[in-house]
Protein backbone atom coordinates (compact mmCIF):
# COMPACT_ATOMS: atom_id res chain seq x y z
CA UNK A 1 0.00 0.00 0.00
CA UNK A 2 1.33 3.38 -1.01
CA UNK A 3 1.61 6.30 1.39
CA UNK A 4 1.68 8.88 -1.39
CA UNK A 5 -1.41 10.76 -2.42
CA UNK A 6 -2.44 12.72 -5.49
CA UNK A 7 -4.58 15.84 -5.50
CA UNK A 8 -7.63 15.02 -7.60
CA UNK A 9 -10.42 17.35 -8.69
CA UNK A 10 -14.16 16.79 -8.92
CA UNK A 11 -14.94 16.23 -12.60
CA UNK A 12 -18.33 14.59 -12.53
CA UNK A 13 -21.38 14.43 -10.29
CA UNK A 14 -24.36 12.40 -11.40
CA UNK A 15 -27.62 11.86 -9.56
CA UNK A 16 -28.86 8.30 -9.94
CA UNK A 17 -32.34 6.86 -9.71
CA UNK A 18 -31.80 5.25 -6.28
CA UNK A 19 -31.20 8.47 -4.32
CA UNK A 20 -27.46 8.05 -4.82
CA UNK A 21 -25.00 10.57 -6.20
CA UNK A 22 -21.95 9.35 -8.10
CA UNK A 23 -18.84 11.49 -7.59
CA UNK A 24 -15.79 11.23 -9.82
CA UNK A 25 -12.46 12.81 -8.89
CA UNK A 26 -9.65 12.79 -11.48
CA UNK A 27 -5.95 13.58 -11.60
CA UNK A 28 -4.98 16.90 -13.23
CA UNK A 29 -3.98 15.17 -16.48
CA UNK A 30 -7.23 13.17 -16.53
CA UNK A 31 -5.43 9.82 -16.75
CA UNK A 32 -6.60 8.34 -13.44
CA UNK A 33 -9.77 8.63 -11.40
CA UNK A 34 -11.72 7.49 -8.37
CA UNK A 35 -15.48 7.06 -8.43
CA UNK A 36 -17.77 6.49 -5.50
CA UNK A 37 -21.44 6.74 -4.62
CA UNK A 38 -22.93 8.58 -1.67
CA UNK A 39 -26.56 8.78 -0.70
CA UNK A 40 -28.14 12.20 -1.02
CA UNK A 41 -28.67 12.10 2.77
CA UNK A 42 -24.93 11.51 3.32
CA UNK A 43 -24.18 14.50 1.09
CA UNK A 44 -26.27 16.71 3.38
CA UNK A 45 -25.08 15.29 6.71
CA UNK A 46 -21.64 13.81 6.02
CA UNK A 47 -18.31 15.27 5.00
CA UNK A 48 -18.49 18.19 2.58
CA UNK A 49 -17.82 17.51 -1.07
CA UNK A 50 -14.88 19.74 -1.98
CA UNK A 51 -13.47 20.86 -5.31
CA UNK A 52 -10.37 18.71 -4.75
CA UNK A 53 -9.25 15.96 -2.43
CA UNK A 54 -6.13 13.95 -1.72
CA UNK A 55 -6.50 10.33 -2.86
CA UNK A 56 -3.98 7.56 -2.21
CA UNK A 57 -2.25 6.62 -5.49
CA UNK A 58 -3.13 2.96 -5.12
CA UNK A 59 -6.86 3.80 -4.98
CA UNK A 60 -6.88 5.44 -8.42
CA UNK A 61 -8.02 3.58 -11.54
CA UNK A 62 -6.77 4.25 -15.08
CA UNK A 63 -9.23 6.10 -17.31
CA UNK A 64 -10.30 3.61 -19.99
CA UNK A 65 -10.21 5.80 -23.11
CA UNK A 66 -8.60 8.92 -24.56
CA UNK A 67 -11.89 10.80 -24.99
CA UNK A 68 -12.80 10.46 -21.31
CA UNK A 69 -9.24 11.32 -20.28
CA UNK A 70 -9.38 14.53 -22.33
CA UNK A 71 -12.81 15.43 -20.90
CA UNK A 72 -11.61 14.86 -17.33
CA UNK A 73 -8.47 16.95 -17.90
CA UNK A 74 -10.57 19.82 -19.28
CA UNK A 75 -13.00 19.60 -16.37
CA UNK A 76 -10.10 19.64 -13.88
CA UNK A 77 -8.88 22.87 -15.51
CA UNK A 78 -12.36 24.46 -15.28
CA UNK A 79 -12.87 23.39 -11.67
CA UNK A 80 -9.39 24.54 -10.61
CA UNK A 81 -9.98 27.96 -12.22
CA UNK A 82 -13.25 28.49 -10.34
CA UNK A 83 -12.53 26.96 -6.95
CA UNK A 84 -9.83 26.55 -4.35
CA UNK A 85 -9.19 22.89 -3.47
CA UNK A 86 -11.01 23.06 -0.11
CA UNK A 87 -14.04 24.96 -1.42
CA UNK A 88 -17.37 23.15 -1.05
CA UNK A 89 -18.82 22.31 -4.42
Amino acid sequence: MSDSTVQCWLVEREIGDRDFVTLVYATPDGSRYQQHERSSTALRTGPTVTAATEIPEDELEPVPDDETQQRYAEEVDRTAERYDPDDPI
